[in-house]
């Protein structure tokens, strides 16, 4: 039995109370955080000032240089580090004034302010740079920075000026392999190419490192007769290892099974296309395809991926709230499992990000006390997660919609909501505009139908596949 659950109400009062002093002290730390920034864009401030009464622009990087040593000598730290953080603080303050702001007053992270600031910074108009603000840090008090990374590149995206098709291909001119060294003859191999790739590429080594702890296990699928083999390498020691083996040799020749069991495993990654993004309507405005639930990628690999696709689960969203309604498949399959899979799309544990591809189907009340096995009753856990909800005090509720309650030992409650869909919603239009004469107005999911008066017509329906 779990020590917590034989706890006495005196001791889990004393978890309540170091709970609430970590949870203060981190905001504390957050907006001290702020604070540094404020000096040091303020001091970055002062040195242009001085360069702009001289009026000579060349001397503008040697003073920077020469106020960074002065504080760099000042806070013991490197002046390359300081003058780093000066144009990092100068950056946040200037251009994102309420995330700082936000950050000052503690109610987020500097961990939310940089997912903010990274998804945001090539928006360069200052009105939509600070709409598009508002409206991630509605939800950034709710989230931890891992999940406000999707929906804060999904809401950049809207107010980007060029499409992500442009920039796409732009940025893969400038995709590159390098080397760093490291102490202990050691050195760090860095890829920097396009996401669907880098990410499927990661998919394929874990499946192999997996599938190699399972040979080595000696299962019965494989060799029923093996003898167990004992591998202290981690999945990370084996990922890097078969990485290495298959950029040296061509195949994983140093680590395959007799059957070829690891050349055989292909790489898997989740794409969520709306349908109009895939179709290429003119003149209608779609968000770009997203890979895993985690990062968008241009629309020309979606459309590869998706005319290599042997199957496709078609997610129905809510026309105005964009709700995940139901999925099905255009080929038979596991219904029930596709639905969860891709309503929680990660571990449904707050703060947790483990893709929901990865995670146990967890029963929120076991099947053995008469839980049902239905989407009302089943939620995505992480192999972590899903011990600390059988093992240790944590308790779980299904609410509507999807909604999970966690109880914690101490009695805090915490909601966890499916994150949204990757998929576009019906605006109520302005009482003065004619919705039958925008170039976004048309036919809603190519049915023919009209669209409804006062609503903006958009697709609400997406695809998504494995590859």
């Amino acid at each position: 039995m779990n020590a917590m659950v034989t706890a006495s109400d005196e001791q889990m009062k004393t978890l309540d109370a170091l709970v609430e002093m970590a949870r203060d002290t981190e905001r504390s730390i957050d907006a001290m955080q702020a604070a540094r920034d404020g000096v040091l864009a303020l001091a970055s401030r002062w040195a242009m000032s001085m360069v702009e009464q001289q009026g000579d622009a060349d001397e503008a990087d040697l003073t920077l240089r020469a106020v960074a040593a002065e504080l760099a000598v000042a806070l013991r730290v490197s002046d390359r580090t300081v003058q780093r953080r000066m144009a990092d603080a100068e950056m946040k303050v200037d251009l994102f004034p309420d995330v700082w702001a936000a950050q000052g007053a503690g109610r987020i992270s500097a961990g939310h302010t940089r997912v903010i600031v990274d998804a945001g910074m090539h928006i360069d108009d200052p009105e939509v740079r600070a709409a598009y603000a508002a409206r991630v840090l509605e939800f950034a008090e709710d989230v931890s920075p891992n999940r406000l990374r999707p929906v804060a590149e999904r809401i950049a995206e809207q107010y980007q000026a060029r499409s992500l098709q442009e920039r796409h291909e732009e940025a893969r001119e400038k995709r590159v392999v390098w080397v760093k060294d490291h102490p202990d003859a050691m050195a760090e191999l860095g890829v920097f190419g396009p996401a669907a790739l880098v990410h499927g590429a990661y998919d394929r080594l874990t499946e192999m490192g997996e599938a190699l702890t399972t040979a080595h296990n000696g299962a019965p699928d494989i060799d029923p007769d093996a003898t167990p083999v004992t591998d202290p390498r981690t999945l990370g020691q084996k990922r890097t290892d078969l990485a290495l083996d298959l950029l040296l040799t061509g195949a994983p020749a140093g680590h395959d099974t007799p059957d070829g069991l690891l050349a055989a495993i292909v790489p898997v990654v989740s794409v969520t296309v709306p349908v109009f993004t895939l179709m290429g309507v003119p003149g209608v405005e779609s968000p770009p395809a997203e890979l895993d639930g985690q990062c968008p990628i241009d629309p020309g690999t979606a459309r590869m991926l998706a005319g290599a696709a042997t199957g496709w689960d078609r997610v129905l969203t809510h026309p105005v709230t964009g709700g995940l309604l139901a999925v099905d498949r255009y080929r038979p399959g596991a219904h029930l499992t596709r639905h969860l899979r891709v309503r929680d799309q990660r571990c449904r544990f707050p703060g947790c990000g483990m893709p929901a591809r990865r995670d146990d189907l967890d029963h929120t009340l076991d099947a053995a006390y008469g839980g049902p096995t239905a989407d009302d009753n089943l939620a995505a856990l992480c192999r972590r997660h899903h011990v600390l909800k059988h093992q240790t005090p944590w308790h779980v509720t299904q609410l509507d919609d999807g909604l999970l309650e966690w109880t914690s030992p101490t009695g805090h409650a915490y909601i966890d909501q499916p994150p949204p869909q990757n998929t576009v919603t019906f605006t109520t239009a302005d009482a003065d505009t004619d919705v039958s004469s925008g170039q976004d107005e048309g036919q809603v999911g190519g049915t023919g139908d009209s669209a409804p008066p006062g609503l903006r017509q958009e697709c609400p329906e997406a695809l998504r596949a494995p590859f």
